[in-house]
């Protein structure tokens, strides 16, 4: 168990079992809470965001897994997820997009006067966030910001520049299983109150990318958006994440029926012996 705020994080309560990852029941407006109070109180807090594409190699991937599983809080991100947490009898409470939690933590920082650190994307993507942040959300303290090409030899010294820089927030911009990874090894030596990786957020904020239409996130085929802008770097990662993602579902969701079915015999069969 763990206290952050004024939340008991208890990962035995308050989760959900998505194919072997405890997902939070959480919202939007209670995570965001929870980052306030975590900087007030200089707490640190790791936030992990995982989709059906995490969720599958997270199986496969020893160290994502790791990472993902030291997480203080886990999100879904992806409407998939919450309907495998609803056929599974135990809903999530709302989809919440890590680029969704970047943007409200920029409108925290920027009403609270927060530094924060922008680590990852190429360095013209970056200097094109910091531009846009410093105008749109001048309450802000840059921190302090690099590109995400540095060397396994040179990320203590990112680390320690991070921890210099006092910053409340980071986000990490690196691909996973990079940015969990490194995010696990360096948390406690950076010492930022809140952990954040945000993926390929940078170029939606930089205006490189552009979002799915709000129907197609809330209809579960923001992938498919994805796809069509990058059809070549992208169709055989949804291809075999999304065949599999449906097999481990149809697996889990037959365990879950045939449990409750069981449960329920035995139930009933106890009750004819008293």
């Amino acid at each position: 168990m763990k206290i952050i705020g004024s939340k008991i994080l208890d990962k035995k309560e308050n989760v959900v079992d998505i194919l072997g990852l405890a997902v939070n029941r959480i919202t939007m407006e209670e995570l965001l809470q929870t980052t306030q109070e975590c900087i007030e109180s200089r707490e640190q807090l790791l936030l992990g965001v995982v989709n059906v594409a995490k969720v599958v190699n997270a199986r496969k991937n020893s160290l994502l897994r790791e990472s993902l599983e030291r997480a203080d809080i886990i999100v879904a991100d992806g409407q998939p997820l919450i309907w495998l947490s609803r056929l599974l009898g135990s809903p999530l409470p709302e989809r919440i997009p890590g680029i969704d939690v970047m943007y409200g933590l920029l409108r925290e920082a920027n009403d609270k006067h927060y530094g924060i650190y922008f680590l990852g994307a190429r360095r013209e993507v970056l200097q094109g966030v910091i531009e846009i942040v410093r105008r749109d959300y001048p309450g802000i303290r840059v921190a302090g910001y690099r590109d995400g090409y540095f060397d396994k030899d040179e990320e203590e010294r990112v680390a320690e520049d991070v921890r210099d820089s006092q910053a409340d927030i980071i986000f990490v911009a690196i691909s996973p299983p990079k940015k969990e990874i490194f995010l696990n090894k360096w948390q406690e030596l950076m010492a930022v109150p809140v952990c954040h990786g945000v993926g390929g957020s940078f170029d939606v904020l930089a205006g490189i990318t552009k979002r799915a239409p709000v129907w197609m996130q809330n209809s579960g085929l923001e992938w498919l958006y994805r796809l069509s802008q990058e059809p070549r770097r992208m169709w055989k990662r949804y291809l075999i994440t999304n065949t599999i993602f449906l097999k481990l579902c149809f697996g889990a969701v037959l365990r879950a029926r045939w449990g409750k079915l069981f449960h329920k015999s035995v139930n009933l069969a106890d009750a004819d012996t008293d």
